[in-house]
């Protein structure tokens, strides 16, 4: 079985809480990310996608001026490192999202998208 830690990338977009989502997108366009984690300090607080970016701009709403707070989820699930890339991808499946941060010990080290953990999938056949 493949664990989450083998597929993962410790390369992880962080904004601060209060940037904006303009900011946000520019950090997702100039690392070629789908999320950026949204931070207070060191602590996780949200995640924000490119989806969230999507709904921000249909409200055509200045992007400049609007927070990451009001846009992104809060709270999100996040992965053990040890997890199997199947059980992540069950969880992002039934849940609906596409993105899951990684954090050991509660601290932030890395980021699994969907398409990592299919993709060990497909890899093992």
């Amino acid at each position: 079985m493949v664990q989450v830690r083998e597929v993962m990338s410790s390369d992880v977009a962080t904004v601060a809480s209060d940037a904006s989502v303009a900011d946000a997108a520019k950090c997702m366009v100039k690392g070629g990310f789908g999320s950026v984690i949204v931070v207070h300090g060191k602590m996780l607080v949200g995640i924000l996608t490119e989806r969230d970016v999507l709904r921000a701009a249909a409200e055509e709403i200045d992007l400049s001026a609007a927070s990451v707070e009001a846009y992104m989820t809060p709270d999100p699930d996040t992965a053990e490192p040890g997890l199997e890339t199947e059980d992540a991808a069950g969880l992002m499946l039934s849940r609906g999202f596409r993105h899951l941060p990684v954090t050991e010990g509660g601290d932030l080290v890395g980021i699994v998208s969907l398409r990592d953990v299919l993709s060990a999938r497909i890899g093992r056949r």
